[in-house]
């Protein structure tokens, strides 16, 4: 979510690689990374959509997981579910007031080891000027050199509650239940590049 992620790629590195490695900075590859959510809809399905602008920045010291960080951006107007009427719905003082909330921020606060590749992301997250405490589920996927490149990825997964975050809107349906499901279900696949 936010160009959401410094920890993440973080982790890659350290965890992914034999070889020690300095204090170092990552930036996002945006053409090789996603920001996706899926949300239930009318209680039968879901819809999918994703966030198609943001940036983030890694930070990482190897075997100090204390001073891994990440901060990440997401441009609340870049929304896109592939149905125009939907996605200026969910821009409007409805959803996510693009207007007004022009970004999603993501800000880490700590990573916690839950085995050799896989850990749990904390972090605030920002939506709609509402900053609440989340944790994702991240799995680190290692780091190659690719055209002389150091690149580190992970993938990472969740769940918020959107009216946490001032998302409020709803319709009750004649049948019992709502439109737009509460529960956002996040996934994000990330791509980093070591800056030089």
């Amino acid at each position: 979510m936010k160009r959401y992620l410094i920890g993440f790629l973080t982790l890659l590195i350290g965890i992914g690689s034999s070889q020690p490695m300095l204090a170092a900075t990552f930036v996002l590859d945006a053409a090789h990374s996603s920001v996706e959510f899926k949300v239930r809809h009318l209680a039968i399905s879901k819809v999918r959509g994703a966030f198609h602008d943001f940036e983030a920045t890694f930070n990482f010291e190897p075997d100090k997981p204390e001073t891994w960080q990440v901060e990440a951006v997401i441009q609340s107007a870049s929304i896109s579910t592939d149905n125009a009427d939907r996605d200026n719905h969910l821009r409007s003082e409805d959803f996510l007031f693009a207007e007004k909330y022009p970004t999603i921020t993501f800000v880490s606060t700590g990573v916690e080891m839950t085995g050799a590749d896989t850990a749990k992301l904390k972090g605030d997250l920002t939506i709609r000027g509402v900053t609440k405490p989340v944790v994702l589920a991240m799995k680190i996927n290692g780091m190659v050199e690719f055209m002389g490149t150091t690149k580190a990825g992970f993938e990472a997964t969740g769940k918020i509650n959107r009216k946490d975050f001032g998302l409020t809107w709803h319709k009750a349906l004649e049948t019992g239940g709502l439109v737009v499901g509460d529960e956002v279900e996040i996934s994000i696949e990330i791509e980093g590049n070591l800056k030089q």
